[in-house]
């Protein structure tokens, strides 16, 4: 019964299942090793204009994976900056609230 299962997932899909991308993956990698792109169509029961689709749209997948920056040094001297410019409008803020406490009634600044 076992050995039935994984005949199936290696062929085609029954009509009920869909691809998994992670599926598709192994597929794609299959091409992109140089498998003829009829032969792994057949044996995985799927077109071969939709095959030359995935194997397209594969370097895009991982154009995106490798533009991510974990780390980046620009991102975290910003967030730096931004933290910094918090505390001093924050002790501004308070700044200006101690000189209100001191000065006569009618020299109060307006809060616009």
């Amino acid at each position: 019964m076992k050995k039935e299962k994984s005949e199936q997932k290696q062929g085609a899909l029954l009509p009920d299942q869909r691809w998994s991308s992670r599926r598709k993956r192994e597929v794609v990698l299959r091409l992109l090793r140089g498998e003829p792109l009829e032969a792994v169509g057949r044996e995985v029961g799927v077109e071969t204009c939709r095959l030359e689709k995935w194997r397209e749209r594969a370097p895009e997948g991982i154009d995106l994976a490798l533009k991510d920056r974990t780390g980046d040094p620009l991102q975290t001297e910003l967030d730096a900056a931004k933290r910094h410019i918090g505390e001093v409008s924050m002790e501004n803020e308070l700044l200006r609230r101690q000189l209100d406490q001191y000065r006569p009634f009618g020299q109060r600044r307006s809060r616009k």
